[in-house]
This record gives structure tokens, sequence and C-alpha cells, in this order.
């Protein structure tokens, strides 16, 4: 059975949706809510972190205080889902194997996309993000242009959800590895093949490089007792 305050928030959701409550629009007060749907302060509270955990509204304090409408970016629900699946890594509810075929399964396909998609100002992203001498570079820079390179293919893929799925998988795997193992090679055949609408060939590398970088994950999973 429904409860009452997962109704309130069903009917508050409804009305973001429709249009009737619009992004930045501050919500009727909780007295007002509680009125207009027969019920009591705390369920329309309950209703309203439910809500917010689903980042349909933003709560302040203070005399400008309120609930305010807001809406989910794609930012947003990528960090919500990379904190879930970080959590089961570290609770090894999940396994190495099983990131790494996400991954594969998931960034493979952006890579075909990001050929058949790309723009130029993907592809001025893509060389900005391989570095001329990897290796002198520090960690931190090499995580950051390995980062930035798996986030421009997965945008020029141009597939907002595949994006939002795979990116949080990439994060969790990078940030397990004692350092940046910078394939730098393998980022520059993916690009060329990307620039040349090369559609097998960018699915081709990108799993090479995948698969490349197994080896270097299970060393680092064992070393902090993840399952493989």
């Amino acid at each position: 059975m429904t409860k009452a305050y997962e109704q309130i928030a069903a009917a508050l959701r409804g009305r973001v949706v429709a249009g009737e409550l619009e992004p930045g629009e501050r919500l009727p007060t909780e007295t007002m809510l509680a009125t207009e749907f027969g019920v009591s302060r705390a369920t329309v509270r309950e209703a309203l972190r439910q809500l917010d955990a689903q980042s349909l509204i933003r709560t302040s304090k203070g005399a400008t205080g309120g609930s305010y409408v807001t809406l989910p970016s794609a930012g947003h629900l990528s960090a919500s889902l990379r904190s879930g699946i970080g959590l089961l890594a570290d609770a090894q509810d999940v396994s190495l194997d099983e990131l790494l075929e996400a991954r594969e399964l998931l960034e493979v396909p952006a890579a075909r996309l990001a050929a058949r998609r790309r723009r130029e100002s993907d592809l001025e992203r893509l060389r900005a993000a391989i570095p001329g001498n990897p290796l002198e570079l520090g960690a931190q820079d090499q995580f950051a242009h390995n980062a930035d390179f798996h986030s421009v293919v997965l945008e020029a893929s141009g597939n907002v959800l595949l994006a939002i799925a795979a990116q949080p998988v990439f994060d969790v795997l990078q940030t397990r590895l004692a350092r940046s193992t910078l394939g730098n090679r393998f980022h520059r055949a993916i690009a060329a093949a990307i620039e040349a609408g090369d559609e097998d060939a960018a699915g081709g590398e990108m799993h090479a490089h995948v698969e490349y970088l197994r080896p270097f994950y299970v060393k680092a999973w064992r070393g902090i007792g993840g399952r493989g």
C-alpha cells in the first residue's frame, strides 16, 4: 500500500513534470501543503525529503528559505550513481570483473557512436586530452588527462544516458588505481579512428584499451582486497 508521503511526493512530482511548478519556483509552505493534502506537517516533510533525494527540489533555510523546484542534471545523476557504485565496490557487492564488463559494454559503443557523430569541437578536446609527454606529468595531471579523454568520448557519443551510466563506472575503477596508467597509444588510436569516422576501428581500439588495462586493475584491486 502506498504511504501518504509517497502519494504527496508523486503528486508534487507530477506538477513539476507537467510544468505547473517550474524550475526555481518556490513550493507552498509545509503548513499550506499539509492543509491541502489533509496530512500532518511531518508527513509533508517526509514527502519533501523524498523529492530532495531525487533532486527535484532544493531546500534552504533562513528568511528567504523554503523548498524550490529544481531538475536533476546529467552531472548530478551521474555523481549520485557513482557514489552508489563506489559503495557497492567498497562493500565487495560488485566485483572487478563486473565493473570491467560494464565498462566495456558502455564505452565501446560510446566510441563507435563518437566516430559517427563527432564534431570538430569534440576532436579538438580529444587532442587536448592527450599529453605529448605523459611520463613528465605528475600523477594528478595524468589522472586528469585520462579522465578528460574518456569524458570527451562519452560526450561525443551524443547519448546523455550512455554518458550518465558509463562515467561512474570509469570513475570507480580509476580511483582504485595507485596511479594512472595512461594508455597514450590507445588514446591516440581511438582519437584517430573517431576523427576518421571509422566506427569499427574506434570500438575495436576502445576494447583493446580496456583489455590492456585489465592486469593493472587486477593488481590494484588485490591490493585493496576487492572481489576479482
